[in-house]
């Protein structure tokens, strides 16, 4: 697999793709995270390439204009909305060596739109932030911002995010998973199975697609009659679901940076109760923008130690580039680990960015750091 670079003239600056938009149902936060990171990056050391991904998949030019693609009166963006007028499509590399983008139009010569040199990949959710896009890279051996196929699957799919945590000593809490063959075939044995744990553990539980962010899809229910709603409602996202019971404790967050000598954790956040939402969802994240303590009210040894244990999460999915780390830090002082998230948020209101900010990081050093971090990584096995 090829990792060279692409011959530059000495004066050439590097050129970033920002890949954002996507099929999932968190479409419209990789544009708000997208334009967020569109008005970052300097354009003094870096071409940029925008590149919208719509919800059917096609992958099209946009218009480089972060202004509209922010959430404005409560209205979501979209790729289709800032596309470069046209029919055509965006077409990536797809041979070890070869990075140039090119624009193919019915009936037009394909128009050839120069080499990248490394792609920020914006997405969020499946196809494109679960390892499709990541595998896709690999195999043009372009370099990208971020971590590599398994640890993308991994981060992704919250089961077996929590089977690699538990295999490397990692703390996690009590959780069911319903497949969807097993509720295709038995809905009533699912919920009996479903009603057991609560029956177990206690409710309310949460209900949540397995492969999904940004609170798609979730449900907090506190009695059986709720189930089949709430596993519907999240089968909408992800046919496979999975479900939690409540961690009582403070919710904690911590990100964390690859560097050359390896990853650190910043400053961590606590997210306090959200009197007007049951829990932390979709609106209490981006639209009625609920705020985090940066950094997060702890001692010094509980922030040192919920430190140590994201990046030991980082290091379990063999991670790379940066994660966030979510935490519940219980009554007994002990911390559970809930997810990572290979690609969190970078709206102007996201965590991570904040607690990097806090940690002496600012934002367009923060996105420069990835970038570089990615530029000086070779693709393939590593």
């Amino acid at each position: 697999m090829s990792s060279e670079t692409s011959p530059q003239s000495p004066n050439a600056k590097p050129r970033v793709a920002v890949v954002f938009g996507g099929r999932s149902s968190e479409h419209a936060i990789s544009v708000v995270t997208a334009g967020a990171v569109l008005r970052a990056i300097d354009r003094t050391r870096y071409d940029v390439l925008p590149i919208g991904i719509t919800t059917d998949g096609r992958w099209a030019l946009t218009a480089d204009d972060p202004e509209r693609m922010a959430i404005a009166e409560r209205a979501l963006p979209s790729v289709e909305q800032i596309a470069e007028p046209g029919t055509g499509d965006v077409v990536l590399p797809v041979a070890p060596g070869r990075r140039e983008v090119v624009y193919s139009e019915a009936g037009s010569v394909p128009k050839d739109l120069g080499d990248v040199d490394v792609v920020f990949p914006m997405l969020h959710g499946p196809y494109g932030e679960d390892g499709t896009l990541q595998g896709l890279l690999e195999l043009a051996g372009v370099p990208y911002v971020g971590s590599g196929v398994l640890a993308s699957a991994v981060g992704m799919d919250k089961e077996y995010m929590k089977r690699v945590f538990t295999s490397f000593g990692l703390p996690v809490g009590p959780y069911l998973v319903v497949r969807p063959r097993e509720w295709e075939a038995d809905r009533a044995g699912a919920l009996a199975r479903i009603t057991d744990f609560a029956g177990e553990h206690g409710w309310p539980l949460f209900v949540k697609p397995a492969r999904a962010g940004s609170s798609m899809g979730i449900s907090r229910i506190t009695a059986a009659a709720d189930l089949p709603a709430a596993v519907e409602e999240a089968r909408r996202h992800d046919p496979k679901i999975i479900v939690e019971s409540l961690l009582r404790g403070r919710e904690i967050e911590c990100g964390v940076l690859e560097f050359e000598d390896g990853p650190r954790a910043s400053l961590p956040a606590e997210i306090p109760p959200v009197s007007s939402h049951d829990f932390y969802d979709f609106e209490a994240k981006y639209i009625d923008s609920a705020d985090g303590i940066v950094p997060a009210p702890l001692t010094a040894e509980e922030t040192s130690r919920v430190q140590a244990l994201a990046v030991r999460a980082f290091e379990a999915a063999s991670c790379e580039g940066l994660v966030r780390a979510d935490f519940f830090l219980q009554e007994n002082g002990e911390f559970v680990i809930n997810e990572i998230n290979t690609m969190p948020g970078f709206t102007p209101i996201s965590m991570f960015p904040r607690m990097w900010e806090a940690s002496g990081v600012s934002y367009p050093e923060l996105v420069d750091h990835l970038i570089q971090t990615a530029l000086r990584r070779a693709t393939g096995l590593r």
